[in-house]
């Protein structure tokens, strides 16, 4: 579905990527991760348009949208979340999935071509706030509504960056079991995550990223015991474990 060929980003004198081949099947969770700084997040502004690339491509569907706007590639059939989520505050929770649905609509596709707005309260268990003020939420429920608005672009690709954040293990796990039931045959997710635990339940293969360089990629529990991964990640940032 997603296929990143020699992709380099360069801020000034800067390299934050450094030629990254990476591959994204067409279905299940791919999880990306690394220490802070490592690229992550560029990478996913990559994908989304925010930045163009210094080299190298970006190929979705067979297409390279490497240079494509933010917007179109949305209606191309990705969609992400934001490491601090990116909500409509002083709306209510189903004023904020109209308006991804909207975006949606203004696309190459219509609103009908993503799940209803009463589907996508009770799939990420909001539906007793639908009429509640989206700053009102704890933490927790303003992910699940970010996610949510993502779905409501009814997305081939799903770009989840640190999803979990900030929350307690039995919200993460929660968090972990909506990703589950969402991560649909026929779309892929790629999650940034700094909670070993959480990519270890959800990914068939994770790519590792350390100063914007890939270091390694693969199942998760080879890729953990890594001793280049184990150097750089594990080792400097156990606790986020």
């Amino acid at each position: 579905m997603l296929a990143i060929e020699g992709l380099t980003q360069r801020f000034g004198g800067l390299e934050a990527l450094a030629g990254i081949d990476y591959a994204v099947g067409g279905e299940g969770v791919f999880g990306l991760i690394g220490p802070n700084g490592s690229g992550k997040t560029t990478l996913f502004n990559v994908i989304t348009g925010l930045y163009r690339p210094s080299a190298g491509r970006v190929v979705f569907m067979g297409e390279d949208i490497s240079r494509r706007a933010p917007h179109q590639i949305i209606a191309k059939g990705i969609a992400r979340t934001f490491q601090t989520p990116r909500i409509y505050a002083r709306m209510t929770v189903r004023e904020n999935l109209a308006a991804a649905q909207h975006t949606l609509s203004r696309g190459a596709r219509s609103a009908e071509d993503g799940p209803s707005i009463d589907a996508l309260l009770e799939a990420t268990g909001l539906a007793d706030r639908r009429d509640e003020l989206a700053k009102s939420l704890p933490l927790p429920e303003q992910r699940r509504l970010e996610l949510a608005r993502a779905l409501a672009r009814a997305p081939k690709l799903l770009l989840l960056d640190e999803p979990a954040g900030g929350m307690t293990p039995k919200e993460t796990q929660a968090m972990a079991q909506l990703i589950e039931e969402v991560a649909a045959p026929g779309r892929a997710c790629v999650i940034i995550e700094h909670k070993m635990d959480m990519i270890a339940r959800l990914c068939a293969n994770v790519c590792v990223l350390n100063f914007g360089s890939k270091i390694a990629e693969g199942p998760p529990e080879a890729v953990l015991k890594d001793p280049a991964v184990l150097e750089a990640y594990i080792g400097r940032d156990a606790g986020a474990a």
